[in-house]
């Protein structure tokens, strides 16, 4: 669906509303999110990820009896349909506090960071690799030089064979295949 100027698009809304409006759905448990999409670092302005657009919305009502999701449309600002987010005005519970969100969110990262591996261990080598890299370490140019020479006179028996023509398998019908190797030559311009 193309956005044309008739189709409202996603304004930017106030940080903090005042509405007396509550979403049907049930309560947000802090306990039950990540640790990691929570942000209560200032408790003021607590930002949580909503579960149904994966935005970060912040929770309004921090200091009255009732803590909320903020209104919120389902894409980016300007960009995207005016659509609202079926999580806006949705209760928030605080089921757990501030130090303890610390607590969990610490244990989440060090959790991570030991998951995490700290070295690239390079692949042993079987013996049999390791004799012939040591092999190849331990060869000089003359001896590589030699080896070259003795391969020499084989390598020119094979190319002797190659030009030779087997008798009989030459066809009794038909032209002559070439022997020579054909050298295409491009017209001048």
């Amino acid at each position: 669906m193309s956005i044309t100027a008739a189709m409202p698009t996603a304004k930017e809304r106030p940080r903090r509303t005042r509405t007396k409006r509550v979403s049907k759905l049930p309560a947000i448990k802090l306990s039950q999110l990540l640790p990691s999409h929570i942000d209560l670092r200032d408790p003021l302005k607590a930002v949580l990820v909503c579960g149904d657009c994966e935005t970060w919305v912040p929770i309004t009502g921090m200091q009255s009896k009732v803590q909320k999701l903020v209104p919120h449309h389902t894409g980016k600002a300007g960009v995207a349909a005016a659509i609202h987010c079926r999580s806006s005005n949705r209760r928030v519970e605080f089921d757990m506090t501030i130090p303890e969100w610390r607590q969990v969110l610490t244990d989440a990262v060090k959790e991570a960071s030991s998951r995490q591996a700290t070295a690239v261990l390079p692949k042993a080598f079987s013996p049999q690799t390791d004799r012939t890299l040591r092999a190849r370490a331990e060869r000089t140019l003359a001896g590589r030089l030699a080896d070259w020479d003795a391969v020499l006179p084989r390598v020119a028996d094979a190319d002797k064979n190659r030009r030779a023509i087997p008798a009989g398998d030459a066809p009794t019908e038909g032209a002559a295949v070439p022997l020579d190797t054909l050298h295409p030559q491009r017209p001048a311009r």
